[in-house]
């Protein structure tokens, strides 16, 4: 089992920033990557940002792409997204996940343990 937790949503002003994290406990020595989502009010959970744990490399919804940076600190098994120029529309709670094995980082399927999620608003 892993367990994720998130923190660092909040209330920001359109244009503003926030920097999210999901720190890791548990089954953690086997990760292959872990990812962002996120989901609004009336839609389905949406894919964010991901990055494999090896290697670091990054993927980004093209939505978020240059607004939002993704990394990871591996000793301290976290995950963080930095993100900015925060739009209305980025409004949503977000979710971490972790994928265990590689499976596709762009699929919420395919992703094994889930935080509870954090909300963030961006007022306009």
């Amino acid at each position: 089992q892993v367990q994720l937790v998130e923190t660092g949503g909040g209330l920001v002003q359109a244009g503003g920033s926030l920097k999210l994290s999901c720190a890791a406990s548990g089954r953690t020595f086997s990760t292959y990557a872990k990812g962002w989502f996120r989901q609004a009010p009336g839609k389905e959970r949406e894919f964010v940002s991901a990055i494999t744990w090896v290697d670091g490399r990054t993927e980004y919804a093209d939505s978020v792409e240059g607004r939002f940076t993704i990394s990871r600190d591996k000793a301290k098994n976290t995950v963080y997204l930095q993100m900015n120029s925060l739009r209305p529309e980025d409004t949503a709670v977000y979710y971490c996940a972790h994928q265990t094995f590689n499976g596709g980082i762009y699929s919420r399927d395919r992703y094994d343990y889930w935080g509870q999620g954090t909300q963030v608003t961006v007022s306009s």
